[in-house]
């Protein structure tokens, strides 16, 4: 099985576009995979925020919030990569 590791920017996320739903609040995302390939980075493409239906239709796009990649033999969550900053940086 294929895993994603996804690296999100909280900072970046829109609170305009989180909703509420039964279990919690939730924000949509949408992963595009990169045009040219992997990047210079190892990344295989970036996050970008989901916007509602008018939005959409208004012409407006979700920011870019992230990047993704595939993770090499499917073994996932094993890396030791520790966020930088403290949960007091999140906006939220």
């Amino acid at each position: 099985m294929n895993k994603i590791a996804v690296k999100i920017d909280v900072k970046k996320i829109s609170k305009d576009d989180l909703y509420a739903g039964k279990k919690g609040t939730y924000l949509d995302a949408i992963l595009i995979p990169n045009k040219d390939g992997q990047s210079d980075y190892g990344d295989d493409g970036f996050v970008v925020q989901g916007v509602t239906k008018e939005k959409r239709d208004a012409g407006e796009r979700g920011p870019i919030i992230g990047n993704w990649r595939f993770l090499a033999g499917g073994n996932g969550g094993n890396r030791n990569n520790q966020p930088e900053g403290s949960d007091e940086d999140v906006p939220f």
